[in-house]
């Protein structure tokens, strides 16, 4: 079967069923790719470098011998590497793979050339991860039917949306995808941070897969920035306009959810993230909420922190258009996930 070229359209559809292999360079792949896909460079970074510098200088052709001579010795260790790859894949029966580069050009056509000589199924996406990155963008302008958990900070929100998954209820986990917790301390315990390009990437798809089976999806309330990375506008609005579930939880519940998450870390980290947040904190505020970890009395600072991002919290939920039809409070009496996901769904009438 000949090398087929599909649309940015079909090559979504088939992105669940089948391998995708990018042949990009490693630096390209590194700062952003779609999910699940498998780097399998046809340049390295450097010699990327050189045949994108001779076809601009010298023109198309020249390139191509160029490229040829790097693409030459790499055959046969390309195809193994992809057999390897098959192998140890869920479906090492499958024979398709999906290929592609930055435009759709000379990268995935020479790589799509050679799997099809020996003996897969081979489809090129036209216009390559350029075309990819239109259609990522894209899916931030879609209409999603939210269901937006809040409560302060402390409350067990994504505990409770991890909950809620459990019961098969469809959710978007941002914190999980943007490996951060939120606040302050929200870096603490997690793998670094994606691209911002990545984190957009890998919520696109994550709204994409759902939206095409389910009625609705459960997210978390979150300010728009989350450590490092942003939620797109588009999407943000949309989450800020959407019907909010408030988890109302005592202030001496939430402080020993608190404690109980992030009192084990150590000092000079704890430290360094309440530094970081001392313009608004305050400079009285922040020296006494270090002085108490310094004496060990952790409650004492994080009381003071958690005061603190009550009232941020409190201006945030309620600075929104329609705030006091848009937010239905659930006063719920501890952070209890499973409990607190069954009240949810009883006030949402999913139940």
């Amino acid at each position: 079967m000949a090398v087929k070229r599909i649309s940015i359209t079909e090559f979504v559809s088939m992105m669940e069923q089948h391998p995708i292999l990018d042949v990009r360079s490693p630096s390209e792949y590194a700062h952003a790719h779609m999910k699940n896909a498998y780097s399998l460079p046809l340049f390295t970074d450097e010699e990327r470098k050189v045949v994108g510098t001779a076809y601009k200088q010298q023109g198309k052709q020249p390139a191509i011998k160029l490229g040829l001579n790097y693409f030459g010795v790499k055959m046969a260790s390309m195809v193994n590497e992809v057999e390897a790859f098959l192998a140890a894949s869920p479906d090492p029966n499958n024979k398709v793979v999906l290929v592609h580069c930055w435009r759709g050009g000379m990268r995935s056509a020479g790589v799509a050339w050679l799997l099809d000589l020996y003996g897969y199924t081979v489809y090129t996406l036209a216009g390559g991860y350029k075309a990819y990155r239109n259609w990522v963008l894209a899916q931030f302008n879609m209409e999603y039917p939210f269901k937006v958990i809040g409560g302060y900070t402390g409350s067990g929100k994504t505990e409770t949306l991890h909950a809620l998954q459990a019961l098969n209820e469809p959710i978007i986990d941002l914190e999980g995808l943007a490996h951060h917790k939120g606040s302050t301390f929200g870096n603490l315990g997690q793998p670094v941070q994606p691209s911002q390009e990545q984190f957009e990437n890998l919520l696109a798809q994550s709204l994409y897969k759902i939206s095409q089976s389910q009625s609705y999806i459960w997210i978390e309330d979150e300010s728009r920035r989350i450590g490092l990375v942003n939620i797109p506008p588009q999407l943000f609005e949309q989450i800020r306009k959407s019907k909010l579930y408030f988890l109302d939880i005592s202030f001496s519940q939430r402080l020993q959810f608190i404690l109980k998450g992030y009192g084990k870390f150590e000092k000079d980290k704890l430290m360094s993230a309440i530094l970081r947040i001392k313009k608004r904190l305050g400079g009285l505020e922040t020296k006494t909420a270090i002085n108490f970890l310094i004496e060990d009395d952790v409650e004492s600072s994080f009381n003071i922190l958690l005061t603190y991002y009550d009232k941020l919290y409190l201006k945030g939920a309620y600075n929104r258009e329609n705030a006091e039809t848009l937010i239905h409070t659930i006063e719920v009496p501890t952070v209890d996930a499973a409990a607190n996901a069954a009240a949810l769904l009883a006030r949402a009438g999913l139940q």
